[in-house]
């Protein structure tokens, strides 16, 4: 999921796993778009011994690098032509982080995810897609969710995650079912690229709030 320019609800809130480095040598990889048939199809869940291989390894630092090359917030294995359930998401706190400020977005690496609705609650909110560059529309998902999965080490944990985190965990686990985010919208009325979201749209949204 694509953070640049982001504009919507901020509250986040998770229980989530650190994501540790395997390898500081890591690599940018090429982000699939739109079209290319690896973005429609459903992810394999990894095996346990998957799970601990080098290889594996490997591949979620290089999508941690990858995600933060191209500013994005969220990234799934089948955006960088790997078809298997596992995405990397969150970004480090800043530096000059304030206690006041609300907190990021932990960083986590989630494979073979199991996501469970908590509530009823749905929000409408902007999302972009690094698959689907420098365009944006409004989604709805459920604004409460409950993921269970295991990180990289092969560890079965539970992330409680509510808004804007809940938002990303969505929108990566339909990346791993080939759901696009045009998919889920109600409407394509609010299908706008960057430019004119940053024009009209953006400014909108600051003026509501």
């Amino acid at each position: 999921m694509d953070k640049s320019r982001y504009v919507g609800n901020s509250s986040r809130e998770a229980e989530a796993p650190s994501p540790g480095i395997y390898n500081p040598r890591m690599a940018i990889l090429k982000v699939a778009h739109m079209g290319h048939p690896v973005l429609r199809a459903k992810a394999r869940p990894l095996e346990a011994a998957e799970i601990r291989s080098p290889a594996l390894q490997q591949l979620v630092d290089d999508m941690f690098e990858t995600m933060a090359e191209y500013q994005g917030v969220g990234l799934a294995a089948p955006q960088v032509h790997t078809s298997v359930r596992l995405f990397v998401a969150g970004f480090p706190e800043p530096e000059d982080h304030d206690e006041d400020d609300e907190p990021a977005m932990p960083q986590m690496a989630l494979i073979n995810p199991e996501i469970t609705i908590v509530g009823k609650e749905v929000q409408e909110d902007w999302e972009g897609c690094l698959s689907i560059p420098e365009v944006r529309g409004r989604v709805p998902r459920a604004t409460q969710i409950v993921v269970r999965a295991y990180d990289r080490h092969g560890k079965r944990v539970e992330i409680k995650a509510a808004n804007f985190t809940a938002r990303v965990i969505q929108h990566e686990t339909d990346h791993l079912d080939g759901v696009l985010f045009f998919d889920r919208m109600k409407s394509l009325e609010t299908l706008t690229f960057l430019e004119e979201f940053s024009r009209y749209w953006s400014r909108r949204d600051i003026r509501e709030e």
